[in-house]
């Protein structure tokens, strides 16, 4: 028994991390009076005691040893100058949390809220209203460019400007206004979203705002801001692309016949979006010196500057083709172009600051245009499928009573409020000052693979529908786009296997990066101080996660609303931060070779983010029916962690045996089939769809297929009793089962239906075939369309 409560007791000191002294002296208190301990082990007991307690000592004789130890066995991820750049840029968010294992619900509820403006407000309903109005998507894919009356539009209103202060002359948004805008946008047009979305996250105005000198905010910005210039953002090359550090576009310094200092650039660039009809190029390059002119380094590093297009050697002449999406998007080439200093952003100040400045500015449209576009789209999918799958009718029956489309309509639902929720909570941070580069790397990989899924399981549903284009399919060209959202601002394969755990382990870690750079510096007291801690935190996450996997954390106290899913959320939060701990232990430096460990551990820090945003957002804008789709989302989210921490397991050395243990208490599984037809339920209520597809265009014009969709809707569901009465008349024989016309005109003159009734049913039949029905063209004039 004394042995039990012993265990038991070092157990609690473990759990709560209490400090060595209380260690030592539980142990040797206990140990006298309990046990008949010999000479032996007092004097280990002593030992251990003097080396662990003693500061100095255990400097002497461990830290010292242990620094030696690593340093000779390259134990420690190396990182380099881009690398220690990239974690400075931006700051933690609650994936730091995750790091220590700890879920604080209440600070997750009490983030600040952003809501719009009375000026954002009226903005979005009548501006962003009106520029939808003015052609269809269908219209702009056909001209293959957007309307010189949406251009008179977008400049003449300041869509350019929307992050630009107004003290520049700018509308001075907020993110959430900015992504608002974006969203709408795409619900009519991702051309029309691209076009405006790009100069307002990546681009000269994002890197002058914040790094630019006084002259050059005072003569570009109201510029930008009205559209007197047309920026665009130029970094990709043919051999640069996610790795942005590998640009071979170059700048040498030399001086002119004046001797004055000059800059001559050479480039090749690609995908530049806006670039063939920028006034205004934003553009990286490496800056060297080779002379020594301006520096005693002859390689200057990465540099940012702002470049006229009409500069001689400057060509924007060609475009690429994305795909067939006509935004416009180009190839840049420069040949001896010759700059000034004053066009480097930040002047003299802003060389070699390139690198830095690049990642901030990815990070904006990680976390803002990104996940607007998945999230608009997502949206119109929903919409679009909802009330189609309630039109169409195969075998007699609405196809979304069929449960292999109700199973993709849950789906596609649920996915889509998990992509508000986490939108949400992303821009709340954003706009409180928060620049969370590790969760903005979540964000636009997981918005844009849940909107892959949503429009790849929409075309499923819609079927030949969705195949045919013309004006009546409103998803066809988003399935088109969608390769071109995974694959900007790094491709999604690097975001996931390299970034998001990669960045947040040395970024987020308590611990880590301490460490790394005590070790750099041969600095024993910093070391000694991170490694200890580490070590008291590694102890006590072992034993939480074995406590919580062993009681599937009922012994964790939470409060409010979905009390199982925050004990699970805690769980999963411990189990990964104690993971990465036995990773880190078992890899050590090889850890960032290993990329497919890594993206798990990816998916997992990923799903705990995206599980805690969805309950956030049910506290904070709480719906009643909204409830369904938390728990279908919380239950996928922690099937996924499952599989994740599965697939960890059975790729370390050592752990495989672990998963006997790990599958037979799993932490998630997923959602029962139930789940699906309760969503579909709640979506049958259209203000149910409404409250989830808030912010959509919906056109007013009745020649529009979404008007003419929601108005068949309406008229069908208008007539449900109607149907009931046929059903019931068929059912007794009173009419013959046949087509649907010649079903209500029989029960017409049957007396089954009256007058009004009867011509009710009529246009409905028209609405819905109209609906149902899609675009075919005459011969010559297919010929003709793009």
């Amino acid at each position: 028994m004394e042995t039990l409560i012993f265990i038991l007791i070092l157990l609690i000191f473990a759990f709560y991390a209490y400090p060595a002294i209380l260690w030592f002296a539980f142990i040797g208190i206990y140990s006298l009076i309990f046990f008949d301990m010999s000479i032996a082990f007092w004097i280990i007991f002593v030992i251990l005691a003097i080396v662990i307690l003693n500061t100095e000592v255990r400097k002497h004789f461990f830290i010292k040893n242990i620094l030696n130890f690593i340093k000779n066995k390259n134990l420690v991820p190396n990182i380099s100058k881009t690398e220690q750049e990239a974690l400075e840029a931006g700051t933690n968010f609650i994936e730091e949390d995750f790091f220590k294992g700890e879920v604080d619900f209440e600070k997750v509820k009490n983030q600040k809220n952003i809501t719009l403006t009375q000026e954002e407000e009226e903005f979005l309903d009548n501006k962003v209203d009106e520029l939808c109005k003015i052609e269809s998507d269908w219209q702009i894919f056909q001209n293959r460019d957007i309307s010189k009356k949406s251009w008179e539009f977008i400049k003449s209103n300041k869509f350019f400007g929307m992050i630009i202060p107004k003290e520049y002359g700018g509308l001075g948004f907020s993110a959430t206004a900015h992504s608002k805008v974006i969203e709408k946008l795409v619900s009519r047009s991702q051309v029309l979203a691209i076009t405006i979305m790009v100069p307002n996250s990546l681009g000269p105005a994002e890197l002058i705002l914040k790094h630019g000198t006084k002259k050059q905010k005072d003569h570009y910005l109201p510029r930008l801001a009205t559209a007197q210039e047309i920026p665009c953002f130029a970094l990709t090359e043919p051999n640069a692309g996610s790795d942005a550090t590998s640009i071979t576009s170059s700048g040498e310094i030399f001086k002119d016949d004046k001797g004055k200092l000059k800059i001559k650039l050479n480039f090749e660039k690609r995908y530049i979006t806006l670039g063939n009809i920028a006034t205004l190029i934003g553009l990286a390059f490496v800056l060297k010196d080779p002379n020594n002119l301006f520096s005693q380094n002859e390689d200057l590093g990465i540099t940012f500057a702002i470049i006229d297009s009409k500069t001689k050697g400057v060509d924007n002449s060609n475009r690429h083709d994305p795909l067939g999406i006509p935004f416009v998007n180009s190839p840049l080439f420069g040949k001896d172009v010759i700059i000034d200093f004053e066009n480097i952003i930040g002047g003299e100040e802003g060389i070699g600051k390139g690198w830095q400045m690049l990642v901030e500015s990815l990070s904006i449209g990680r976390g803002i245009s990104l996940p607007s576009v998945s999230l608009g789209g997502s949206k119109l999918a929903l919409k679009v499928v909802n009330s189609y799958t309630q039109l169409r009718e195969q075998f007699g029956l609405s196809i979304n009573k069929f449960e292999g489309i109700e199973e993709k309509i849950a789906k596609i639902a649920a996915f889509t409020y998990l992509l508000n929720a986490s939108r949400n909570y992303t821009l709340d941070a954003i706009d409180s000052g928060i620049k969370p580069a590790v969760i903005n790397s979540v964000m636009k990989y997981h918005s844009t693979e849940k909107f892959r899924e949503i429009i790849n399981d929409s075309m499923d549903i819609l079927g030949g529908a969705g195949i045919i284009r013309g004006e009546k399919n409103l998803l066809a060209h988003a399935y088109f786009a969608l390769p071109i959202s995974i694959t900007v601002e790094g491709a999604n394969i690097l975001t996931r296997n390299l970034m998001q755990f990669g960045q947040g382990l040395i970024k987020s870690h308590p611990y880590l990066y301490k460490q790394v750079i005590a070790i750099k510096n041969n600095d024993i007291n910093s070391l000694d101080k991170a490694l200890t801690n580490h070590i008291k935190s590694a102890i006590s996450l072992s034993i939480k996660s074995l406590i919580y996997f062993l009681t599937r954390g009922l012994v964790i106290n939470t409060k409010g609303e979905f009390k199982q899913y925050k004990r699970k959320l805690v769980w999963a939060s411990t189990s990964f931060a104690s993971l990465t701990n036995i990773t880190l232990a078992i890899l050590g430096a090889n850890i960032k070779k290993k990329e497919n460990i890594s993206a798990r551990l990816a998916d997992i820090l990923s799903w705990l983010y995206l599980i805690t945003s969805t309950i956030r957002e049910y506290e904070n804008n709480t719906k009643k029916q909204d409830r369904i789709l938390v728990d279908y989302i919380c239950k996928y989210g922690f099937y996924k962690i499952q599989e994740a921490r599965e697939d960890i397991i059975q790729n370390i050395p050592f752990l495989k045996l672990l998963n006997l243990f790990i599958r037979s208490n799993p932490i998630g599984i997923k959602p029962e089939d139930k789940l699906n037809k309760k969503i579909i339920d709640l979506l049958n209520d259209e203000n149910n769809v409404n409250n989830l597809c808030d912010n959509l265009f919906i056109p007013n014009d009745k020649n529009e297929i979404l008007y003419k969709l929601q108005e068949a809707l309406i008229l069908q569901k208008d007539a449900i009793e109607i149907f009931e009465r046929i059903k019931y008349a068929i059912k007794h024989q009173t009419i013959k089962k046949s087509s649907f016309l010649d079903m209500i005109e029989e029960s017409h003159n049957k007396g089954v239906i009256t007058n009004e009734e009867y011509e009710k049913l009529k246009i409905l039949f028209e609405k819905r075939m109209e609906v149902i029905n899609v675009d075919y063209f005459n011969d010559k004039v297919y010929k003709k369309q793009r």
